[in-house]
């Protein structure tokens, strides 16, 4: 005659009743083991790539894909990755700042589109207290002309970046007088344009660029700090050596 055992996992106990044991007599040590096994397989960003295309995964509680717990305890985030709305974001700020400095640029090195012209331009340069006015009238049109064909095309970003910022610094320093509005004749369009080179120096130019892959792409952030230095030298070179108010 067969006795009935209540016991879980016992002879005459439900299916139930006998994975209830199984997990009741697992050994202690392999809780640790797995959760072990789940930090070996996790992957983290290159945390220097500011473009990782990593495939790292993280589970709810640190166990691992080979898990028998998976299903239970968590399931596979994807992490935080760079994505094509940035791309776009970047793509139109590159192309809305670089088409401004494009046009500013054509005004003063060729009278385009209503400018002054090198001539023009340099009268203006003398009227706030710049010496050697014509030959900074080339140089200043020159940098804007070609910092913004280089923005929009998204190629060496930081450099064109860093032409940007120089520019404006020296023009909010010589502005400082007349207030911040523009209505004023202060420097709030110069403070606007240069942030926004400045934001770009920092972030790179997204994957629509011609700069994709190279390793000022890769590691915007040391580039964006070198074009920081090189943009404050160029600003105060100028103040200094020509600026006379």
């Amino acid at each position: 005659m067969s006795i009935h055992d209540d016991r879980p996992g016992g002879a005459g106990g439900s299916p139930d009743d006998r994975s209830y044991g199984a997990h009741a007599q697992r050994p202690r040590g392999a809780a640790r083991s797995t959760q072990s096994l789940g930090a070996r397989q996790h992957n983290y960003y290159d945390e220097d790539d500011g473009y990782s295309d990593g495939e790292a995964t993280s589970l709810v509680g640190g166990v691992g894909e080979d898990s028998g717990y998976t299903e239970e305890l968590g399931k596979k985030r994807k992490p935080f990755a760079w994505n094509a709305g940035t791309d776009l974001g970047l793509l139109i700020l590159r192309l809305a700042l670089g088409g401004v400095f494009l046009l500013h640029g054509a005004q003063k090195l060729f009278g385009a589109f209503g400018g002054p012209g090198p001539e023009g331009f340099a009268e203006v340069l003398s009227g706030m207290g710049f010496q050697q006015s014509a030959a900074l009238s080339l140089v200043t049109g020159g940098t804007e002309l070609g910092a913004g064909a280089l923005l929009v095309l998204g190629l060496f970003t930081p450099a064109a970046a860093a032409g940007v910022v120089g520019l404006m610094a020296s023009a909010v320093f010589v502005k400082l007088g007349a207030g911040f509005f523009n209505a004023d004749g202060g420097f709030e369009m110069d403070a606007i344009l240069g942030a926004l080179g400045l934001g770009v120096m920092f972030t790179g130019p997204g994957r629509v660029a011609l700069d994709y892959g190279r390793v000022w792409f890769r590691r915007p952030l040391g580039f964006g700090l070198f074009g920081l230095i090189v943009a404050a030298g160029a600003a105060a070179a100028i103040l200094i050596l020509f600026h006379r108010p």
